[in-house]
């Protein structure tokens, strides 16, 4: 009797089947809320006066979205004697090959998904755009951290202003692939032993100069739950103080000149993070920032990320918000500039890039309501204080006359 209630054989294959079908469906719709749309094109809309030069590669195309335009005809090459260069440290590179390229087939699904848009490369070609532009991201890294690995006329390395460039483009939104994809890779492809970092040791070390924050300590906090390089490089400049809490009402912001004529002071906060700006007892602090060639580039994609990814605070979005409305005028600037908060960059410059890059924000996802609160609140108080200087002034002459 038992016998006949257990299933059959091809009952069990069923129900396994089955239970193998509900698993896959879950994680597929776990991986697309994760990981969908976290790359894409930035739309014309989101800035005032979009500038290809900020948004759009012009050395070296990373992903699908730019694959296969013309002008990236040369590092491609570049590209392939990398991913040569990498693979050649194995004794076997046809097995390391048929591994690596395996690997991402099982990931195709997942890393597709991750564009904000259907990419028409078909299967084969998509996998092949993920294994060059993951393996010459990985031997970059490798070949900047550990110096005899560069050969004598590397391209690359040997020009300032080619490395510079390239730098620049692999930070560009529309110029990603996941992370996961330099992950997976990174665990198949041999490592030279003069090398220990991790992969995102590497990313740190190959970013160093737009990372916010100490590098060293910035490696023991991250692990590698990261979309992308830009997103790498964006998290560490989440702030680190708590939010302050804010009201319901409207808030007014003001300029720097302004501030100071309510009898606010502005003054430089020597804190490594840019974004944890602080308001303490009439005194508004504020991390400094050194304009360079690469601060624009990286304000306006953190942006895009932040604006396109509908799971990403905008916090540097905030950022920019609410030093655009610091800096209305050159007088404000040069304010600030003599502060030591701004540097690197000429007065007019500064707010000329501010009014440039300046978007709205929902006042609910407005990092600095709370911060602007206080301000405001302060403003407020210090007009009442004066006000009641002067009525005791002008009382004390009046009783004065009288008497």
């Amino acid at each position: 009797m038992e016998e006949e209630r257990r299933p059959g054989k091809d009952a069990l294959n069923e129900i396994s089947q089955e239970h193998e079908d509900f698993v896959l469906s879950v994680r597929e719709k776990m991986e697309k809320v994760s990981y969908s749309h976290c790359i894409c094109r930035i739309p014309d809309k989101l800035f005032n006066h979009k500038e290809d030069k900020y948004t759009i590669p012009a050395l070296v195309s990373i992903g699908p979205l730019h694959h296969g335009e013309e002008k990236f005809t040369f590092m491609e090459g570049q590209k392939w004697y990398y991913m040569n260069t990498l693979l050649s440290r194995m004794p076997n590179m046809e097995a390391s090959l048929d591994t690596c390229v395996r690997k991402l087939k099982g990931l195709e699904w997942r890393a597709r998904k991750c564009y904000g848009e259907d990419v028409t490369l078909e299967s084969n070609k998509f996998i092949e755009v993920m294994l060059l532009d993951g393996l010459f991201i990985i031997e970059l890294f490798l070949k900047l951290a550990v110096k005899s690995l560069r050969r004598r006329g590397d391209i690359i390395f040997s020009r300032h202003e080619t490395f510079i460039r390239l730098r620049s483009d692999l930070i560009l939104l529309e110029n990603q692939i996941p992370f996961f994809i330099l992950c997976e890779l990174f665990i198949l492809v041999p490592i030279p032993k003069l090398c220990s970092l991790s992969l995102t040791e590497l990313a740190l070390h190959f970013f160093r100069s737009m990372i916010s924050g100490d590098v060293l300590i910035l490696q023991k906090k991250f692990g590698q739950d990261f979309s992308h390089l830009l997103d790498l490089i964006h998290q560490s400049y989440l702030p680190t103080f708590p939010t302050v809490q804010h009201s319901e009402a409207e808030t007014k912001l003001h300029s720097a000149t302004k501030l100071k004529a309510l009898g606010i002071d502005i003054k430089k906060f020597k804190n490594d993070n840019l974004l944890n700006i602080n308001f303490f007892d009439g005194v508004l602090q504020v991390p400094p920032l050194k304009f360079n060639d690469h601060t624009e580039i990286l304000l306006r994609n953190f942006m895009a990320m932040e604006h396109c990814n509908q799971n990403c605070s905008k916090l540097v979005t905030s950022y920019v918000y609410f030093i655009s409305y610091l800096m209305q005028s050159k007088e404000d600037a040069r304010l600030l500039c003599r502060s030591h908060i701004f540097s690197g960059l000429e007065e007019e410059n500064i707010v000329l890039m501010f009014t440039k890059i300046h978007v709205e924000i929902d006042v609910e996802e407005f990092y600095y309501k709370g911060l602007s609160d206080q301000i405001d609140m302060y403003g407020k108080s210090g007009k009442q204080e004066k006000m009641l200087k002067m009525l005791a002034r002008f009382f004390r002459k009046a009783k004065a006359l009288i008497t």
